[in-house]
Protein backbone atom coordinates (compact mmCIF):
# COMPACT_ATOMS: atom_id res chain seq x y z
CA UNK A 1 0.00 0.00 0.00
CA UNK A 2 1.46 3.16 -1.14
CA UNK A 3 2.64 5.81 1.59
CA UNK A 4 0.14 8.08 0.88
CA UNK A 5 -2.64 5.56 1.65
CA UNK A 6 -0.99 4.31 5.18
CA UNK A 7 -0.94 7.67 6.33
CA UNK A 8 -4.29 8.19 5.54
CA UNK A 9 -5.70 5.24 7.75
CA UNK A 10 -3.66 6.30 10.56
CA UNK A 11 -5.21 10.06 10.27
CA UNK A 12 -8.61 8.16 10.12
CA UNK A 13 -7.68 5.93 13.19
CA UNK A 14 -6.79 8.95 15.48
CA UNK A 15 -9.85 10.82 14.49
CA UNK A 16 -11.49 8.35 15.06
CA UNK A 17 -10.15 7.60 18.46
CA UNK A 18 -10.59 11.13 19.01
CA UNK A 19 -14.56 10.77 19.95
CA UNK A 20 -14.30 8.17 22.66
CA UNK A 21 -11.10 9.59 23.52
CA UNK A 22 -12.77 13.26 24.14
CA UNK A 23 -15.84 11.44 26.04
CA UNK A 24 -13.27 9.98 28.27
CA UNK A 25 -11.24 13.08 29.21
CA UNK A 26 -14.55 14.83 29.94
CA UNK A 27 -14.88 12.88 32.89
CA UNK A 28 -11.23 11.83 34.29
CA UNK A 29 -9.22 14.67 33.45
CA UNK A 30 -8.96 18.16 34.81
CA UNK A 31 -7.89 20.40 37.70
CA UNK A 32 -11.76 20.77 38.77
CA UNK A 33 -13.80 17.68 38.50
CA UNK A 34 -17.34 17.99 39.78
CA UNK A 35 -19.37 14.93 40.28
CA UNK A 36 -21.72 15.91 38.40
CA UNK A 37 -20.20 18.02 35.45
CA UNK A 38 -17.42 17.92 33.24
CA UNK A 39 -13.49 17.87 34.38
CA UNK A 40 -12.32 21.39 33.54
CA UNK A 41 -8.69 22.37 32.40
CA UNK A 42 -7.09 25.88 32.40
CA UNK A 43 -7.34 27.21 28.61
CA UNK A 44 -6.56 30.75 29.39
CA UNK A 45 -5.82 33.14 31.75
CA UNK A 46 -9.14 32.47 34.34
CA UNK A 47 -10.75 30.38 32.15
CA UNK A 48 -11.77 27.00 32.00
CA UNK A 49 -13.32 24.57 29.93
CA UNK A 50 -14.16 21.14 29.50
CA UNK A 51 -11.02 18.82 28.82
CA UNK A 52 -12.34 17.15 25.93
CA UNK A 53 -12.24 20.31 23.99
CA UNK A 54 -8.32 20.10 23.03
CA UNK A 55 -8.48 16.54 21.49
CA UNK A 56 -12.06 18.01 19.51
CA UNK A 57 -9.66 20.54 18.33
CA UNK A 58 -7.21 18.17 17.07
CA UNK A 59 -9.97 16.08 15.23
CA UNK A 60 -10.41 18.87 13.16
CA UNK A 61 -6.77 18.76 11.95
CA UNK A 62 -6.92 14.76 11.71
CA UNK A 63 -10.33 15.30 9.15
CA UNK A 64 -8.55 17.26 7.29
CA UNK A 65 -5.57 15.31 6.56
CA UNK A 66 -8.24 12.69 6.79
CA UNK A 67 -9.57 14.17 3.24
CA UNK A 68 -5.70 15.20 2.42
CA UNK A 69 -4.96 11.74 1.87
CA UNK A 70 -7.73 9.40 1.20
CA UNK A 71 -10.40 11.87 -0.52
CA UNK A 72 -13.81 13.00 -0.06
CA UNK A 73 -15.11 9.99 0.16
CA UNK A 74 -13.42 8.31 2.99
CA UNK A 75 -13.97 11.74 4.79
CA UNK A 76 -17.64 11.51 4.65
CA UNK A 77 -17.57 8.29 5.73
CA UNK A 78 -15.50 9.06 8.64
CA UNK A 79 -18.10 11.98 9.42
CA UNK A 80 -20.78 10.07 9.62
CA UNK A 81 -19.34 7.00 11.58
CA UNK A 82 -17.98 9.73 14.00
CA UNK A 83 -21.21 11.32 14.78
CA UNK A 84 -23.02 7.38 15.24
CA UNK A 85 -19.73 7.01 17.11
CA UNK A 86 -20.13 10.05 19.27
CA UNK A 87 -23.82 9.18 19.49
CA UNK A 88 -23.32 5.75 21.00
CA UNK A 89 -20.61 7.27 23.78
CA UNK A 90 -22.24 10.35 24.88
CA UNK A 91 -24.20 10.50 28.14
CA UNK A 92 -27.64 10.03 27.41
CA UNK A 93 -28.62 13.59 28.08
CA UNK A 94 -26.02 14.71 25.58
CA UNK A 95 -26.88 12.24 22.28
CA UNK A 96 -28.33 14.88 20.48
CA UNK A 97 -25.74 17.79 21.26
CA UNK A 98 -23.09 15.37 20.94
CA UNK A 99 -23.68 13.79 17.88
CA UNK A 100 -25.55 16.71 16.17
CA UNK A 101 -22.39 19.18 16.74
CA UNK A 102 -20.10 16.61 15.65
CA UNK A 103 -21.99 16.04 12.28
CA UNK A 104 -22.88 19.38 11.81
CA UNK A 105 -19.30 21.02 12.56
CA UNK A 106 -17.28 18.68 11.24
CA UNK A 107 -19.10 19.12 7.66
CA UNK A 108 -18.64 23.17 7.97
CA UNK A 109 -15.06 22.16 8.27
CA UNK A 110 -15.43 20.20 5.07
CA UNK A 111 -16.60 22.69 3.12
CA UNK A 112 -14.36 25.25 3.83
CA UNK A 113 -11.35 23.12 3.38
CA UNK A 114 -12.30 21.53 0.29
CA UNK A 115 -11.89 25.08 -1.77
CA UNK A 116 -8.88 25.85 0.40
CA UNK A 117 -6.60 22.80 -0.14
CA UNK A 118 -5.19 23.41 -2.92
CA UNK A 119 -4.43 27.12 -1.91
CA UNK A 120 -2.12 25.97 0.25
CA UNK A 121 -2.77 23.16 3.00
CA UNK A 122 -1.89 25.23 6.22
CA UNK A 123 -4.20 28.03 5.30
CA UNK A 124 -6.78 25.65 4.22
CA UNK A 125 -6.59 23.37 8.21
CA UNK A 126 -6.42 26.75 9.95
CA UNK A 127 -9.60 28.41 8.01
CA UNK A 128 -11.34 24.92 8.26
CA UNK A 129 -10.27 24.20 12.11
CA UNK A 130 -11.37 27.39 12.74
CA UNK A 131 -14.51 27.47 11.47
CA UNK A 132 -15.65 24.25 12.82
CA UNK A 133 -14.26 24.45 16.34
CA UNK A 134 -16.94 27.58 16.76
CA UNK A 135 -19.58 25.81 14.98
CA UNK A 136 -19.14 23.03 17.05
CA UNK A 137 -18.92 25.31 20.35
CA UNK A 138 -21.75 27.12 19.65
CA UNK A 139 -23.52 23.87 18.39
CA UNK A 140 -23.28 21.71 21.50
CA UNK A 141 -23.03 24.40 23.81
CA UNK A 142 -26.84 25.35 22.75
CA UNK A 143 -27.96 21.61 22.06
CA UNK A 144 -26.78 20.72 25.47
CA UNK A 145 -27.31 23.76 28.16
CA UNK A 146 -29.03 26.26 26.35
CA UNK A 147 -27.04 28.82 26.38
CA UNK A 148 -23.39 29.93 25.58
CA UNK A 149 -21.69 29.84 28.98
CA UNK A 150 -18.51 28.09 28.62
CA UNK A 151 -18.45 29.47 24.67
CA UNK A 152 -14.88 31.21 25.48
CA UNK A 153 -13.26 28.45 27.14
CA UNK A 154 -14.33 26.04 24.34
CA UNK A 155 -12.81 27.97 21.49
CA UNK A 156 -9.68 29.45 23.09
CA UNK A 157 -9.19 24.92 24.00
CA UNK A 158 -9.24 23.90 20.62
CA UNK A 159 -8.22 26.66 18.70
CA UNK A 160 -5.00 26.03 21.35
CA UNK A 161 -4.52 22.52 19.42
CA UNK A 162 -5.15 23.76 16.28
CA UNK A 163 -2.15 26.38 16.60
CA UNK A 164 -0.06 23.59 18.02
CA UNK A 165 -0.66 21.26 14.94
CA UNK A 166 0.30 23.75 12.41
CA UNK A 167 3.95 23.07 12.45
CA UNK A 168 3.35 19.38 11.80
CA UNK A 169 0.78 20.25 8.71
CA UNK A 170 3.44 22.75 7.49
CA UNK A 171 6.05 19.85 7.89
CA UNK A 172 4.02 17.45 6.15
CA UNK A 173 3.28 20.16 3.26
CA UNK A 174 7.02 20.35 2.63
CA UNK A 175 7.17 16.63 2.74
CA UNK A 176 5.19 15.99 0.35
CA UNK A 177 6.38 18.14 -2.10
CA UNK A 178 9.93 16.90 -1.48
CA UNK A 179 9.16 13.17 -2.02
CA UNK A 180 6.04 13.92 -4.20
CA UNK A 181 3.02 12.71 -2.60
CA UNK A 182 -0.32 14.08 -4.37
CA UNK A 183 -3.17 14.96 -2.40
CA UNK A 184 -5.94 12.37 -2.89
Amino acid sequence: MEQRRIEGFLYLAGFGASIPLSNWMIGHIGVVCPGTGPCLLPVGPGILAPSGVLIVGIAFVLRDLVQRRLGKGWTLLAIGLGALLSAVLAPPQLVVASSGAFAISELADFAVYTPLQRRGLVLAVLASSLVGLVVDSVLFLQLAFGGLDFLLGQVLGKAWMVLLSLPLVAWLRRRDERLGIQPA
